[in-house]
């Protein structure tokens, strides 16, 4: 009676903990919501402002002139540089900016990710680098594209951190 008592507090305590737990699911697509509505509001106050500006224009009997305005937002993608050395284990060279999207300590589950990227169709590469992160020397990055300016790496960056959300900027001194 005892054991059949005891086994089923077991089974109910497991049952327990099993269906508490936080689905990160959720809170990533709550936080695509939010980037959305956010980017939706910057774009009605650039709409709103376009209009204002054009009601504003000056026109002459003779010559007509039309302004336009470019706005530049400001860029805050974080750059990192890699302290120490670091090699191409495979891939092409890197150019000055580089976007990384996986770092491992095998090499094995970084070729898994590059070769994944390429089927992908971006120009992956797999660097190696001396740093010591928590007590572990020689990491693996993978990079899933480089280029020559800081603009167009940004943007890729941009497109690749919905799927990979960790993705930084490495800056090749």
């Amino acid at each position: 009676m005892k054991k059949n008592l005891v086994l089923a507090l077991g089974l109910c305590t497991v049952a327990l903990f099993t269906s508490c737990k936080s689905r990160e699911s959720a809170y990533r697509q709550a936080w695509e919501q939010a980037m959305a509505q956010d980017k939706t509001q910057q774009n009605e106050q650039q709409v709103t402002t376009d209009n204002n500006e054009e009601k504003e224009t000056v026109e002459t009997p003779v010559t007509t002139t039309t302004t336009t305005t470019t706005t530049i937002t400001p860029d805050h993608s974080d750059v990192r540089e890699i302290s120490g050395n670091m090699s191409v284990v495979s891939g092409n060279p890197l150019k000055l900016y580089s976007v990384v999207v996986g770092s491992f300590v095998t090499q094995a589950n970084a070729e898994g990710l590059k070769s994944r990227l390429q089927q992908e169709g971006y120009d992956s590469r797999v660097i190696k680098t001396d740093e010591t992160i928590k007590g572990v020397t020689g990491w693996y990055r993978v990079i899933a594209s480089s280029y020559d300016d800081k603009a167009s790496a940004v943007q890729s960056r941009r497109s690749l951190s919905q799927k990979y959300a960790g993705a930084w900027l490495l800056y090749r001194k």
